[in-house]
């Protein structure tokens, strides 16, 4: 896609709760564009809106005003069966805290999401072979998430989030939980993953992350409030 078509378009975006009396802001007005491949990283301070425009853009959250278009497609006129479906076709999550379910294997975890996308079982077992072997943890594909590192756990993640081959990553602090040297570990695997066209959304607050980004965006109370690139 080129600049007039991006893949993702976001006009006035805002999302706000209520808190009491008062109306919390998280997000004031976003204009936003993403093209296709890009590795685009958003930073900012705790409560700055950062993750809500993640949330929104995966279709998790609803917002109070503005348009998300995704290849021409307004999210925000899609019913909940539509938005299930884009959440499950189109969006791959990374999320801190992993989320694997901790009764299955590394390799069931990666087929879990394909079986909601009814992909046959030999098909969903030769991907999750394949995703598994691509992050390099083909020979843990049989070890349950206590018996993996925290940075094998993140692995097996960023794999589940390839299962049904999303158009975006979505990776909300993904070394969040994570040493340094395992840290980079992770983003050198994004870094690679978007080398070969894979378009990544990278939040995070460490400048040190930030850094492998192509582009990046600083928010502050609901708002962009700058760019670099």
């Amino acid at each position: 896609m080129n600049e007039k078509t991006p893949l993702i378009r976001i006009e006035g975006l805002r999302r706000e709760f209520p808190m009491g009396r008062e109306t919390v802001h998280a997000l004031d007005g976003v204009d936003l564009t993403v093209a296709e491949g890009e590795f685009l990283g958003v930073t900012g301070p705790s409560g700055s809106g950062k993750s809500t425009l993640l949330y929104l853009l995966g279709g998790l959250d609803r917002p109070t005003a503005g348009h998300i278009w995704v290849r021409g497609r307004d999210l925000t006129a899609l019913d909940e069966n539509e938005l299930a479906a884009y959440r499950r076709r189109e969006v791959g999550f990374v999320f801190q805290s992993f989320y694997l379910v901790p009764t299955m294997t590394a390799l069931q975890n990666v087929e879990f999401p394909m079986y909601f996308a009814r992909i046959p079982p030999t098909r969903r077992r030769e991907r999750a072979l394949y995703l598994l072997e691509r992050v390099g943890l083909a020979d843990r594909r049989n070890h349950r998430p206590t018996e993996l590192s925290g940075g094998e756990q993140q692995r097996v993640a960023i794999a589940r989030a390839l299962a049904n081959d999303p158009i975006v990553i979505l990776a909300d602090e993904p070394t969040g939980n994570l040493d340094s040297r395992t840290g980079a570990e992770v983003i050198r695997l994004l870094g690679e993953l978007n080398a070969e066209g894979r378009t990544i959304i990278l939040v995070s607050h460490d400048p040190a992350m930030i850094a492998h980004t192509r582009r990046h965006i600083r928010m502050l109370d609901g708002r962009i409030v700058g760019e670099e690139t």
